[in-house]
């Protein structure tokens, strides 16, 4: 079950000089995010193991949940709660049937014909956008905008998390445009406080 209204993405190379990712991580799960993503995807697989190892430790310490981003293996092998799946994954129904019935899957949407395959197929939740411009999403093209966020949100048929470029200050408008809840990176991993920032993007 998606119960969660805050997603923190983990992007390591976003860290300032000197600060560990687990670390900040701890401070946001302090915070009370309840939901991450280990996003690490330029890491070899023994790196990203022993990270998710650490992370899983960590999410369960704070009743927290893990997602994995596209490793079924490793989110089987470190019992996460589930994967996310970018574009270009295996399939939704194929990660369904090595994953079983309890585990999580989310798909990252940017069109609102993906949201609806995502739905069909089997899929507990989307991520869409970026809604507004962010650097880390500028290879997807420009920002959809809270209009295209509002229809994404419109059939409520699967919970949708808006992303990309969001700062506290948009909470009440992305709520209030149906979003089931907000999936982020850079405000909360570059902030001087992680925890104060997670507790400042909380309902």
């Amino acid at each position: 079950m998606v119960d969660f209204p805050l997603y923190l993405i983990s992007d390591r190379q976003q860290l300032a000089p000197g600060r560990k990712l687990t670390e900040v991580l701890e401070s946001a799960l302090q915070g009370g995010v309840p939901a991450i993503q280990l996003r690490e995807k330029d890491l070899p697989a023994d790196q990203l193991y022993r990270l998710a190892i650490e992370l899983r430790r960590l999410t369960s310490r704070y009743g927290a949940r893990l997602l994995i981003n596209e490793r079924i293996d490793l989110a089987l092998a470190v019992e996460a709660d589930g994967v996310h799946l970018p574009g270009h994954s295996l399939p939704i129904p194929v990660a369904r049937k090595l994953l079983g019935s309890q585990r999580l899957i989310g798909v990252s949407t940017h069109h609102l014909d993906e949201i609806d395959k995502a739905c069909q197929q089997g899929a507990d939740f989307v991520t869409f956008g970026p809604v507004f411009a962010t650097p880390s999403k500028a290879c997807y093209g420009p920002p959809q905008g809270l209009a295209a966020l509002r229809e994404a949100c419109r059939s409520n048929l699967i919970p949708v998390f808006a992303l990309g470029g969001i700062k506290s200050e948009h909470q009440a408008v992305i709520r209030s445009s149906g979003a089931a809840g907000i999936a982020l990176i850079s405000a909360i991993l570059t902030a001087d406080n992680p925890a104060a920032a997670t507790r400042s993007f909380l309902p």
